[in-house]
């Protein structure tokens, strides 16, 4: 990611935020470290910086801030540098990423890249860039074309790339090449320094209300990258389960995962008995005990047990569960079971 840049690009990954839309499942874990296929989602995202090549990244933290350092520390182990920056107070995503403007801007010399910490998503990064080169783009958004875009706040961008509304909001601009495709924006985006001077120092703020729609307003050119591939945020317990068994059932093709997706890990305790019913992720020191059937879609964090004749399907359960009861569609945490119903199940009812 150097291209025409004096310096290789550096990236910010959102995780500050509370998940309160996880319910009990976030006063266990914050939300970049939930588990898709035993990798938690920040992971996804820094192997997709790494993969760029893009080895300096920022990572903000707010809740339960300790255990994201705790797992990937300064990024060794990753082959990155991580700089951590914690906010007493929540700074939105506008602000989190204004408090560490300098260090990814290079002294406001170069754009950045940020990156939303909840998702799994297959997107081309160096054609990202060249879009936002080619384009001379204040900003460039990866978008996703959905029928529900006003759900997610509405963009809408020319067959050129050219943003020209946001949140209802349009850009001075004639529109070149009609018709407008309206979109999702993911969280991934290419920013210059001028937009993030926008933003207020030392404050909370929304990047796209405080940035993109003044920038757009003004006329500045703003680019949409629309993707092809995958995309899918875990915001809630439903859609935390649906990324795990979108990974496990071979949707996801991407460029850069984090490890191994899928299979039975040669240190897991597997009974003679048990049956394992693939698509499975079975991580280390698992113990799946006599008669237990594990499958077809299951996920089995690190140091998980199964107990003897249980049967699990559809359910992700997290490192160190031990699951007595056998269930169907669920999350399984140390201290919880989640039963969940998925919009297929619920057409199937």
């Amino acid at each position: 990611m150097q291209g025409i840049f004096a310096t290789p690009l550096r990236a910010m990954v959102l995780c500050a935020g509370m998940g309160s839309r996880l319910g009990g499942i976030s006063d266990e874990l914050p939300k970049p470290l939930l588990p898709v296929c035993n990798h938690p989602l920040l992971t996804y995202a820094l192997a997709l910086c790494r993969g760029y090549g893009m080895r300096e990244v920022a990572v903000n933290l707010h809740h339960l801030g300790h255990l994201i350092t705790n797992t990937v520390g300064n990024g060794a182990s990753l082959g990155m540098d991580i700089h951590f920056s914690t906010e007493a107070t929540l700074l939105g995503t506008g602000g989190g990423v204004r408090k560490m403007a300098d260090f990814l801007t290079h002294d406001f010399r170069e754009p950045c890249v940020v990156i939303n910490g909840k998702l799994v998503v297959d997107v081309d990064l160096e054609a990202v860039l060249a879009l936002h080169r080619v384009t001379g783009a204040t900003a460039t958004m990866v978008l996703r074309e959905t029928p529900d875009a006003d759900e997610w706040g509405a963009v809408e961008v020319d067959a050129d790339g050219r943003v020209h509304s946001i949140l209802g909001q349009k850009s001075p601009a004639p529109v070149a090449k009609p018709p407008l495709t309206r979109c999702m924006f993911t969280g991934i985006q290419i920013v210059e320094p001028q937009l993030l001077l926008r933003l207020p120092s030392n404050e909370s703020s929304c990047i796209v209300r405080q940035g993109y729609v003044p920038s757009l307003r003004a006329g500045e050119v703003l680019s949409g990258y629309i993707i092809p591939g995958y995309f899918h945020e875990h915001s809630t317990p439903e859609r935390f389960l649906q990324g795990n068994l979108n990974v496990l059932r071979g949707h996801a093709k991407l460029p850069y995962p984090p490890g191994p997706l899928v299979g039975v890990h040669p240190r897991a305790q597997i009974a003679p008995s048990a049956t394992i019913i693939a698509p499975v992720c079975i991580g280390a020191a698992t113990v799946v005990a006599e008669g237990a059937v594990v499958g077809p879609d299951v996920v089995l964090g690190d140091g998980a047990s199964v107990a003897p004749g249980v049967e699990l399907q559809r359910t992700v359960v997290l490192a160190g569960s031990a699951v007595h009861r056998s269930v169907t569609s669920a999350a399984i945490t140390p201290k919880a079971t989640y039963r969940l119903v998925l919009p297929d199940e619920e057409s199937s009812a």
